[in-house]
């Protein structure tokens, strides 16, 4: 910290009591100036000859017959003109980033002036601004903190600009170049930024963002001034400035919601996070990672932040959105919503998101090819992420009893089919809502489940859907009907390894899409004539295996298992029929052999019949 030193005689500004202050001489003071509550007892020629003001106020008391000088809303108040009166008498002064700005508003207040005497007090404060203060970086902004008190003499005479330009200025500086002390207590995850050895000493790289952890002590107004001299510069990098303002968030916020809405602090954390929200980078949110973004959203929203530091956000969100987690999505609901979350938030954040990849889409189809290629793997690998991050969503929000069916559905519905290959994620999210929802119409339960492809479920899904008493008859014997279709195309598949193997998948996909379409409507006339009861009479499925089960049919307990082999048999009886008078194709469950089946229906068995 730099320090200068006004003056050669002795201190002797004696205090009596907390309210006088007088010199220590053989001379009687003839002046009495009066400075807030306390009184300095003063000699005027030492005064009168620095201060032009004083000089214009002694006169005018003479005139009155008076030796009191009254000094209304002096800058700095007691202390400050206690350095100027040692200054006049030539008493040893020390200035300080801490006292040199009430002094130079004081000293500005007492027109202390080269035209007065040469090498004043003013003219020595500005050397020491501009040769010392203004040139350490630790120095300036603790002289910029010192100048909010000091309003709006710190602002007039220049002071608060000067410090920050001098503090926007070194935060351009090439990294390289830093010679200064700097306060940097994140732990540096780099390699490069940890110590390397250089003639014979350890050199500590510096990192960007070496500043930004100083500049957080400032108050949220010349904060939000630093920070836009900063980026005016164009020097620096959107990711910096994204942590800059992620480190004082992370610095002034409290973590407490209630501390966060309480009463006392509530209108300067509504103020702090509008700042921040206006100071984000402009380059579409790329500056801030998304879990951020939404952290300052669910702080914007708990503060009741203003309509367009919200409609920022989002913005800026719904650009990134397949960065963000389940957690960062789970925003409390605020009254009059009745949910537990605030799902209307996130469905707009998703019909924003999916408006972006439309227009992306779009403009991909007007570029040339291959630059349309590198793009289109990108947008589809977000697209997934956000697939996952919808289906984790709605997984969780689930549990909530207050959750419509209406937004319910309308989430499921808000990503296209290509962002759910997967159909696992899904059909937890559905099976939580009936478990949690238990008064559902049997209609809302199919409309729910027929959101849901039972072909694009997993082995291990499939199992676990099977044993389902949740689920409608209906979806189960889905299930279980192309479980059965997928384990008869295997054993053909072999037997058709001579064509090589990308026939045998070929063979797969097509025994799926043939069987379908030929036994479907049988399925769906025959569901229609079972009683639900007697599927599910029996509560749980019977895990219980047989050598002589099928593999689709062992999921079912012993009586269901009937209905479904009468069923099967059924089905494939007229399978057999329809392919023999067309194509005469063997592509159908009829040319399943029993042994292949059995082998398949063992393969099931030893499977886990539970999905987590």
């Amino acid at each position: 910290m730099k320090f200068m030193k006004l003056g050669s005689k002795p201190d002797a500004l004696k205090a009596d009591g907390k309210s006088v202050r007088y010199v220590s001489s053989e001379l009687a003071t003839d002046i009495t100036i009066t400075v807030g509550e306390v009184k300095f007892c003063l000699h005027k020629f030492p005064l009168l000859s620095k201060s032009n003001r004083l000089q214009k106020l002694v006169s005018k008391v003479d005139e009155e017959n008076s030796d009191e000088i009254y000094l209304d809303d002096f800058p700095g108040g007691p202390k400050a003109f206690e350095v100027c009166a040692k200054f006049c008498y030539g008493m040893t002064v020390t200035l300080n980033p801490y006292n040199v700005v009430a002094a130079r508003c004081a000293a500005e207040f007492l027109e202390m002036t080269e035209d007065i005497d040469k090498g004043n007090l003013i003219f020595k404060i500005e050397v020491f601004l501009n040769s010392s203060i203004f040139r350490s970086w630790k120095d300036s902004i603790i002289v910029l903190q010192t100048t909010k008190a000091l309003l709006p003499w710190s602002e007039d005479l220049k002071i608060i600009g000067r410090c920050i330009d001098s503090i926007a200025s070194k935060t351009s500086v090439d990294p390289g170049n830093i010679t200064w002390s700097y306060t940097y207590n994140r732990k540096l995850t780099e390699p490069d930024n940890i110590v390397e050895e250089t003639s014979q000493e350890k050199v500590k790289h510096v990192p960007r963002d070496w500043w930004v952890e100083d500049i957080c002590e400032l108050d949220i107004d010349l904060y939000r001034r630093v920070m836009i001299t900063v980026k005016s510069k164009g020097r620096m990098d959107g990711v910096v400035i994204g942590e800059a303002l992620k480190i004082y968030a992370i610095r002034w916020l409290p973590e407490s919601v209630d501390e966060l809405v309480s009463g006392a602090h509530a209108q300067r954390y509504k103020t702090l996070v509008e700042t921040i929200v206006c100071l984000l980078p402009s380059d579409n949110g790329v500056g801030c990672s998304c879990s951020f973004l939404l952290k300052l959203l669910k702080v914007a929203i708990l503060v009741e932040a203003d309509e367009s530091s919200r409609e920022e956000l989002m913005k800026s969100i719904s650009l990134k959105l397949h960065e963000a987690s389940v957690k960062d999505l789970l925003i409390p609901a605020r009254s009059p919503q009745s949910t537990m979350f605030d799902v209307d938030l996130v469905q707009g954040l998703l019909n924003r998101y999916m408006s972006e990849e439309k227009d992306g889409l779009n403009l991909e189809a007007n570029e040339k090819k291959d630059k349309v290629n590198d793009e289109s793997l990108l947008r589809s690998m977000s697209l997934l992420n956000v697939g996952k991050l919808v289906d984790g969503y709605i997984r969780e929000i689930s549990h909530d009893p207050n959750l419509s069916l209406a937004s319910f559905i309308a989430l499921l519905q808000s990503i296209p089919k290509s962002a759910r290959p997967n159909h696992d994620g899904l059909y937890r999210a559905i099976d939580i809502y009936l478990k949690e929802h238990p008064g559902l119409t049997k209609a809302e339960k199919k409309n729910i489940c027929g959101l849901m492809d039972v072909k694009k479920l997993t082995i291990d899904a499939s199992m676990h859907a099977a044993q389902n008493d949740r689920l409608p008859l209906r979806v189960i014997v889905q299930v279980l009907y192309f479980e059965q279709v997928k384990a008869s195309a295997i054993p053909q598949s072999i037997n058709n390894v001579p064509h090589g193997p990308s026939n045998a998948d070929s063979n797969g996909d097509d025994e799926c899409k043939q069987t379908e379409g030929e036994s479907c409507q049988y399925l769906d006339n025959q569901v229609c004539h079972l009683k639900e009861g007697e599927l599910c009479k029996n509560g749980k499925l019977n895990k219980k295996n047989s050598k002589n089960s099928r593999s689709g049919t062992q999921l079912l307990p012993s009586r269901s298992r009937r209905i479904f082999d009468k069923l099967w048999n059924v089905g494939k009886g007229q399978a057999e029929n329809r392919s023999s008078e067309t194509s005469g194709s063997s592509n159908s469950p009829a040319s399943i052999v029993p042994g292949d089946t059995k082998s398949s229906g063992s393969s099931l068995r030893h499977r886990r019949h539970s999905i987590s």
